[in-house]
């Protein structure tokens, strides 16, 4: 469904009782609401929430947002980045933020869960600042305070001109950022990726979201003015957001919690959806009440 939110159009899609308790998720970079396994989103429902989940700008079918004028082509931010240069961000992670606020305000939403992962974990860290009268609770998976350095968006700049090369982009990166104990097959990657270049992936669209976590910057200071029960979730095997990145978020929010999953990396999978599940749902009625 089409909806319009802090003036973009946002794909979105809504599961369960809408007198359920409300979870919002957040994506990663590039990645899009189809990506959620399927049994993530049904377990929720299940054990008795609402869920939202939706497509960041610039991905999937939700709006694109160019920024005149300037190439954000993987050639032309490593080339930036190597000459020393800042890039110019194409939008911030605030924006990305407003554009939660703003989903939730067109569906008629005062206050959620909000769970994030990757970028989206950064983007729940900016509502738990910015907009925490907001929220009920923040749940920040495989996420840093602090993204800004050049080398790691020099590791996920894309570069794709046909489907064929997207697909095989996403092969590889599942097999250096995936889950050993949690693994996916080939053709699991392969048919999700062919999805989902289907639906709009496009490298420069992808790269306006990494340049957006460039501008992210060093929120470690802020999250230590935050005062809402937040849960923290790492893989023990990530190698592209490191496990202790995760702990220090958790160090900095005055009422956090921390679980750490041996053998996850860097992807949600069918595999381990039930083990976040059970996490998230304990965290939940402990701190919440929720039954």
């Amino acid at each position: 469904m089409q909806i319009l939110a802090n003036n973009i159009n946002i794909e979105y899609e809504d599961f369960g009782k809408k007198t359920d308790p409300t979870i919002l998720f957040i994506r990663g970079l590039g990645s899009q609401l189809i990506h959620w396994p399927s049994n993530f989103i049904n377990g929720f429902v299940e054990v008795g929430y609402r869920v939202i989940i939706f497509d960041n700008r610039d991905i999937g079918l939700s709006a694109r947002c160019p920024k005149k004028e300037i190439s954000y082509s993987r050639e032309n931010i490593i080339s930036t980045i190597d000459a020393g240069e800042k890039i110019t961000p194409a939008y911030s992670l605030d924006d990305m933020a407003l554009d939660v606020v703003g989903l939730m305000d067109a569906i008629g939403i005062e206050k959620a869960h909000i769970f994030g992962m990757s970028l989206g974990g950064a983007v729940a860290q900016v509502l738990l600042i910015n907009h925490q009268s907001r929220l009920h609770t923040a749940t920040i998976v495989m996420s840093s305070s602090k993204l800004s350095d050049p080398s790691r968006i020099k590791k996920i700049a894309l570069q794709h001109n046909t489907k064929e090369e997207y697909v095989e982009n996403a092969v590889f990166e599942n097999k250096i950022w995936g889950n050993s104990s949690f693994p996916v097959s080939e053709d699991y990657v392969r048919d999700l990726a062919g999805r989902a270049f289907d639906r709009g992936a496009e490298s420069e669209a992808v790269n306006r979201q990494a340049s957006a976590v460039y501008s992210f910057g060093d929120r470690r200071e802020a999250l230590k003015t935050t005062n809402l029960p937040c849960l923290v979730i790492h893989g023990e095997d990530d190698v592209l957001v490191l496990p202790e990145e995760g702990k220090e978020i958790s160090s900095l929010i005055n009422d956090s919690e921390i679980e750490t999953i041996v053998g996850m990396g860097h992807e949600i999978t069918p595999l381990v959806s039930s083990k976040i599940i059970n996490l998230v749902h304990d965290f939940l009625i402990r701190r919440c009440n929720i039954l």
